[in-house]
């Protein structure tokens, strides 16, 4: 007995690849001009500083904690509250004196105070990890681009990358309107959003791949609108089904996962997007423009 062909979507997306590349064009070009204007809020990793995160034996306040601070010349800190009872507090300066001088004052207002964790980053291991984190994304473009060469084409490659970077700068100005704090955990997520938008990427390249030899008869739009079609389901299966423990994660998975879980939700969405629209928006717009070149 012969099984009938699965029916697929018939969704013309390339229809909408114009806007769509609009839509991308401006939100890349307010993420740079926001990570020009505001920055990002580095952590003590990337900066230098200390941290100290304590427990306390009653409920407290924001504006509590920095008035202490601030008798002592430190009304700068970061003070993060992830309980009721927990702080977090980052101060800008390494310096043993006013390390001891934070915790003092601290444990002369609250005498059952518990200290979970202290951490210290100089100024110059803050610099060898941005090098570094920079560094690593660069060179996971770079293998990128020469796999996807290698695996289709060189335009495939291009427009990958340049769907990536999307993603990447995107989440990037997030965080900076945000102002959500940017540590390692930080990189982490972005090369995991990398990972995981290429893959979502190379799945519809390899069914355009398949399909080549119908791009005369139906031209690039349509032949990309076919392969994205033949995959959606796919598409929206792994999105889902990656959004919801990622969901969660940030929901109930405390202070310390907050900021990557939180990338890597925004990370998803916009993948997901830039998998079917920017990518294949890019291979359109550039075979109309130089179909001879593929």
């Amino acid at each position: 007995m012969a099984f009938s062909e699965k029916k697929i979507c018939n969704i013309d997306f390339m229809r909408l690849r114009r806007v769509a590349l609009v839509l991308s064009l401006s939100l890349v070009l307010a993420s740079l001009v926001l990570l020009a204007v505001r920055g990002l809020n580095l952590g003590i990793d990337f900066t230098g500083g200390s941290l100290i995160q304590v427990e306390l034996a009653e409920p407290v306040t924001v504006e509590k904690i920095r008035t202490l601070l601030e008798g002592i010349g430190q009304g700068g800190a970061q003070i993060q509250l992830y309980s009721d009872r927990g702080v977090i507090i980052r101060l800008p300066e390494d310096s043993e004196e006013i390390r001891r001088a934070s915790l003092a004052v601290l444990k002369e207002a609250f005498r059952d105070m518990e200290v979970f964790r202290f951490e210290k980053v100089g100024p110059v291991v803050g610099q060898q990890l941005r090098q570094e984190a920079l560094l690593g994304v660069l060179l996971a473009l770079g293998g990128i681009l020469l796999y996807i060469t290698v695996r289709f084409r060189f335009r495939f490659a291009v427009a990958s990358v340049l769907a990536l970077a999307h993603d990447s700068i995107i989440v990037l100005g997030i965080f900076s309107a945000t102002g959500r704090e940017v540590t390692l955990p930080f990189i982490a997520a972005i090369l995991t959003i990398v990972g995981y938008s290429l893959n979502d990427t190379i799945v519809i390249l390899d069914r355009v791949r398949e399909n080549w030899k119908e791009l005369r008869r139906l031209g690039m739009a349509d032949l990309l609108n076919l392969s994205i079609n033949q995959t959606l389901s796919r598409t929206i299966n792994t999105s889902l089904t990656t959004f919801l423990p990622v969901l969660a994660l940030f929901l109930w998975g405390g202070s310390v996962l907050v900021n990557f879980s939180f990338a890597f939700l925004v990370g998803i969405v916009v993948g997901t997007y830039s998998s079917v629209f920017v990518a294949g928006a890019i291979l359109v717009e550039w075979h109309q423009r130089s179909p001879q070149q593929f």
